[in-house]
């Protein structure tokens, strides 16, 4: 498994592979001194082997997604005469992914939540290959006990995953895709040449986008980890469902979310203490998260909008407010971000801003099938789980012949309907 994980890695560049191999024993290393120290009562030891792995996997963050950010920005701070040397490194793909993964095994194995894995099991556990580059961020706890049972080959949950596999393959290849080329890229690209509404319609058209490309992603990752005999945990719940941003986050990338809450919000403090340090904590958090995506001032705004928001939404009387009221506001203002988040730009998240509010370019909304894929997908968001449910069971009571028929029935629907050749997934560049 470690070996195909690296072959899957190096195949996109076999430089980078050695990064992950670093990035792995040292995480692993760290980790074993954490514990050794422990069990010696030297805490303080302990401590600083935990601070020294994060600040080693910060950096290698900092070095390869952040460093030309700030250093542009430092130059224009410091005047047109001081220029500081770019790298222009290519950013390593899934990077923030394993990063995070191994930060919280060292920091888990501090809090001695976990124990120790073997040096071959935590090798797979950082590279494991189906969540390697877009998650979901799987935790130490949850990964270790399945490492070291060998799952049982007659045991293999294949009516769930060939189920997960195709529904992750129909939101990506059939909807995300044809989103894209319908609307979304013409809109952000040039956002003057449309009218308001189809403007609006291409910030509605991304809000699905980027749901059906991410979630797809994480639905085809755990079913093909269901395959190899491991079970993720949930990355996403219908989050356009939310009546508040709260909500949303327990909803949309919940493995990132529950990340920050359990690793960065609480430790700054959480909601202990007054109301102003529970807002800071918020907003600190958001936008860290946002930066986290990318290093670009629209993804530090996209985590301001989030962190304000959830502040605000917290001083609001919920129970005074209708449902439908509710759904609306997070909804809008969930949208309201990800213009930011789309953009290249700040400039050009202003320019869809004004082309919204602003009337310009012919109207036209004869595309009845983009109102009506838009309008489907959110209907979606509100379909009990139970009905998915009952597909899984139907195709775990059938025989693998007729699963097999059904998967391949699926991939040839699947094809029909996609366009013509299928874009990157949005989060590969995270």
């Amino acid at each position: 498994m470690f070996c195909s994980s690296l072959f899957f890695y190096g195949w996109w560049n076999w430089r980078f592979v050695f990064l992950l191999l670093w990035a792995i024993a040292s995480n692993w290393l760290a980790g074993t001194q954490i514990d050794k120290h422990l069990q010696l009562g030297n805490k303080d030891s302990a401590k600083n082997w935990m601070r020294t792995a994060i600040v080693a996997d910060l950096a290698l963050l900092g070095v390869f997604k952040y460093y030309d950010f700030f250093a542009v920005e430092l130059s224009n701070l410091l005047g047109s005469g001081t220029a500081i040397p770019l790298l222009e490194l290519t950013l390593p793909v899934g990077i923030s992914f394993f990063t995070f993964q191994a930060m919280s095994y060292v920091i888990d194995m501090h809090r001695k939540l976990i124990k120790p894995m073997p040096v071959l099991d935590f090798a797979v556990y950082l590279s494991f290959f189906p969540q390697l580059v877009a998650g979901p961020i799987v935790r130490a706890s949850e990964m270790a006990p399945q490492i070291s049972q060998r799952p049982d080959p007659r045991q293999v949950a294949s009516g769930e995953a060939f189920q997960l596999i195709l529904r992750g393959l129909f939101k990506k290849v059939v909807i995300s895709s044809w989103l894209a080329s319908t609307i979304v890229d013409d809109v952000f690209a040039n956002p003057e040449g449309h009218s308001s509404q189809e403007v609006l319609l291409g910030v509605y058209g991304y809000a699905i986008q980027i749901y059906a490309d991410f979630s797809g992603y994480t639905d085809i990752a755990i079913g093909v980890a269901l395959l190899l005999g491991f079970r993720f945990p949930t990355n996403f719940d219908r989050p356009y469902s939310a009546l508040s941003l709260r909500e949303f986050w327990k909803r949309w990338h919940i493995t990132l979310s529950s990340w920050l809450r359990d690793y960065l919000y609480i430790p700054l403090g959480g909601n202990r203490g007054e109301k102003a340090d529970t807002y800071r904590n918020l907003l600190i958090t958001m936008i860290l998260g946002g930066l986290w995506h990318g290093s670009t001032w629209n993804f530090v705004i996209w985590g301001a909008i989030h962190g304000v928001a959830l502040a605000v939404e917290r001083l609001l009387p919920k129970s005074q407010i209708h449902p439908v009221l509710r759904w609306i506001a997070t909804f809008h203002i969930v949208c309201f971000a990800w213009i930011f988040f789309r953009a290249e730009s700040f400039s050009s998240a202003i320019q869809v801003l004004k082309a919204i509010i602003i009337a310009s370019g012919p109207t036209d909304l004869s595309n009845a099938l983009l109102i009506l894929v838009l309008a489907a997908m959110l209907l979606a968001q509100f379909i009990p789980d139970s009905r998915s449910e009952d597909l899984k069971r139907w195709l775990n009571r059938r025989g693998i012949l007729t699963q097999g028929l059904a998967f391949g029935i699926g991939l040839v629907l699947i094809d029909m309907f996609g366009p013509d050749g299928v874009a990157p997934f949005i989060y590969f560049q995270f």
